[in-house]
């Protein structure tokens, strides 16, 4: 596997220093996703504009750790599914879904699970879910907004889980526990 750096704020092409530096001030320290997506400062700042545009998608923080999880776990990124497990306990999110998602069973919530099936069958068909399985998710309460937000939230997390399956990204140590 090709070597991939992990940049610090200093050693980050100058179109990225600021969002490390942002990042550090935010969260106390700079994520090794952060520190390896640097390289590319498009690639970084796609990835954190999609993360905001995502949360304020029409999803509450249990959904967002759903969709989330769902493309994790299917995607089987070592980094994002401890990383997004404690950002999940962070927002006071249900840590069952989580639990679930990883186990691999369904979730206890019907309108959770219709949108864990929904964002998993978005996964296995690449897009191309037939018209019943859309109308089953609308049926469970959800808005044609919402059908579009799992779209966005397959484009935020697969650019995460492809470059940490590229860069073999370390977790880093607060995620750790998640593992």
């Amino acid at each position: 596997m090709a070597k991939f750096t992990l940049h610090s704020i200093d050693s980050a092409p100058e179109g990225s220093q600021e969002r490390l530096k942002s990042a550090k001030e935010e969260m106390g320290m700079v994520p090794n996703l952060f520190a390896v997506m640097a390289e590319s400062p498009e690639l970084l700042e796609a990835y954190q504009t999609l993360d905001g545009l995502f949360q304020k998608s029409g999803f509450n923080k249990n959904e967002i750790t759903t969709v989330w999880q769902t493309i994790n776990v299917f995607h089987d990124c070592h980094y994002c599914i401890p990383a997004h497990t404690a950002i999940a306990k962070n927002m006071g999110a249900d840590d069952e879904i989580t639990k679930s998602i990883k186990a691999g069973d369904d979730l206890a919530d019907d309108k959770l699970q219709a949108l864990h099936q929904f964002t998993k069958a978005m996964l296995k068909q690449r897009g191309g879910v037939d018209d019943d399985t859309v109308s089953k998710f609308l049926e469970a309460g959800y808005e044609h907004r919402h059908v579009l937000a799992v779209v966005l939230g397959i484009a935020h997390k697969t650019m995460s889980n492809y470059t940490n399956h590229l860069a073999e990204t370390p977790v880093d140590d607060p995620f750790k526990k998640f593992e």
